[in-house]
């Protein structure tokens, strides 16, 4: 069974070690895997988005539009604007916290991503929101927002990898100091109602 997974939002935010981190606990669990990531001209602050691609029969690491099982939004707009790869019945999760991005910065837009929350809850039937600014304060760190919402795609079954196997592959790329925090944030949307 193939699954392909979009993840998507500004730069700064822990996308590629978030689309890194599927694609590596795929592949330890002996899964074909394709992913590639667009990064934008602005290091922090410019959209980000990362393809991947688990399963037999790719030919290209690109989900084509209309292709997406899931979506990982890390901002609201971003998530937005990818809509056009999501499947009909696909799954989209999403920080309801925006990221303003810079071309919002540069016209001095009030933008607060209520109207994208809007639209999002309007055209997907199957979404879940997460409020990582709540979440990052209660864990204590803003930087593990990626992992929070990893998490999240992971307690909604939509992944073909579980948490344990995410829990891995984080062993792995951290330092052990960093663990215990990041497990946490892996964690949180399972311990949270509402």
């Amino acid at each position: 069974m193939n699954k392909n997974i979009l993840l998507c939002g500004v730069g700064g935010q822990g996308i590629v070690l978030a689309s890194k981190l599927i694609a590596q606990a795929a592949m330890e669990n002996s899964l074909p895997v394709m992913s590639a990531e667009t990064i934008g001209m602005a290091q922090k602050g410019g959209s980000v988005f990362s393809h991947v691609r688990i399963g037999s029969d790719l030919s290209t690491p690109m989900i084509p539009k209309g292709g997406a099982d899931v979506i990982i939004g890390f901002e609201p707009a971003e998530a937005v604007r990818m809509l056009p790869y999501l499947k009909k019945d696909g799954t989209v999760i999403v920080n309801s916290c925006p990221t303003k991005p810079v071309t919002a910065m540069l016209s001095a837009s009030s933008y607060t991503g209520k109207e994208m929350l809007a639209y999002l809850k309007k055209n997907v039937e199957r979404l879940t929101v997460v409020d990582c600014e709540r979440a990052a304060s209660e864990i204590g760190s803003l930087k593990v927002v990626n992992m929070i919402l990893l998490g999240a795609a992971a307690a909604t079954g939509e992944l073909p990898i579980s948490m344990a196997d995410i829990k891995t592959c984080l062993a792995k790329r951290l330092k052990p100091q960093l663990l215990e925090m990041n497990y946490k944030a892996l964690e949180y949307t399972l311990n949270v109602k509402g």
